[in-house]
């Protein structure tokens, strides 16, 4: 793969070992991000500083981006000292972060008229993910311009092309209504055993064996039982995953009732100050309202 120029704006705990990627695969990386020492650990890895996302565009072949929101995506890219403002015409633009689908139409509609190619390709794997470069990357927009990406993207996970442009993003929101309904089925059967007197271990063996089988009570379930919250994806952007969730519910007119209560769900988590923990502290709003504790083994 020829080597690129690449832009990396958004250096959190996903776009810190994603950037790092790309430079051990031979791509220059120029860094940027709102907080300084998130600049200063990537720079530490091989990057350049980056003084805006302007200037990073000035000077690349391809731009991604890496931040948590819809207003931090249209601040980064149409702000006047954002993306559209340094992008030469033919700039890859790459947004991985996790956004509304209406925002990104609308931002890659801004980057076509500056001549700048562009895909939403949101992210699912976490942290652990992000380190091991197993991200599954969901992508909307051209086809065309997707196959151009292809080689980029597989050095940070498993591109999978989902549509026009805003597919990638609806498709990551479906991803996180999956995700959240396997962590509060998690909650719900450890803080029922407790409640009975099961030892968690055994619910946990039992249900990894059998159809109750996932992903999240394979990685996240052993450390609940340790009582470890440390973040792999906070609780907070899970909560701002289900707010996009019911927004784009509410555009194409789709009833999702199980998502809306696990949006109250996500708020109680807000309210009681762990938003900062990981998402599989749901755990700790469903011992809260049975009056009961999943038992720690540390």
């Amino acid at each position: 793969m020829e080597a690129k120029t690449i832009g990396f704006i958004g250096l959190g705990i996903m776009g810190a070992p994603m950037s790092g990627h790309l430079m051990k695969a031979g791509h220059k990386v120029i860094a940027y991000d709102v907080v300084p020492a998130a600049i200063e650990r990537v720079v530490g890895m091989g990057a350049t500083a980056g003084a805006s996302p302007q200037a990073v565009a000035a000077q690349s072949d391809v731009v991604i981006s890496m931040v948590p929101d819809s207003p931090d995506v249209e601040k980064v890219y149409l702000a006047e000292d954002g993306v559209l403002a340094g992008a030469k015409p033919g700039t890859l633009l790459l947004d991985m972060s996790t956004i509304s689908p209406v925002t990104a139409q609308k931002v890659a509609e801004e980057a076509a008229k500056k001549g700048c190619p562009m895909l939403d390709a949101p992210v699912s794997g976490g942290e652990v993910g992000a380190k091991e470069a197993t991200l599954s990357i969901m992508v909307g927009g051209d086809p065309q311009v997707f196959e151009q990406a292809v080689p980029i993207l597989e050095v940070m996970g498993k591109p999978t092309y989902c549509g026009a442009s805003g597919a990638g993003q609806t498709v990551k929101a479906c991803n996180q209504i999956q995700v959240a309904m396997n962590f509060i089925g998690m909650a719900e059967a450890l803080v029922l055993g407790a409640k009975a007197g099961v030892d968690p271990e055994i619910i946990i063996k039992v249900l990894s064996a059998g159809y109750a089988q996932t992903r999240v009570m394979d990685v996240r379930g052993p450390r609940a039982l340790q009582g470890d919250y440390a973040p792999g994806f906070k609780a907070r952007f899970h909560y701002k995953d289900l707010n996009i969730i019911r927004e784009t519910a509410r555009a194409y007119g789709a009833s999702l009732p199980a998502s809306a209560l696990a949006h109250e769900l996500f708020t109680a988590m807000i309210a009681n100050g762990w938003g900062e923990l990981d998402h599989s502290a749901v755990v700790k709003v469903i011992e809260k309202l049975s009056n009961a504790e999943v038992p720690v083994k540390r």
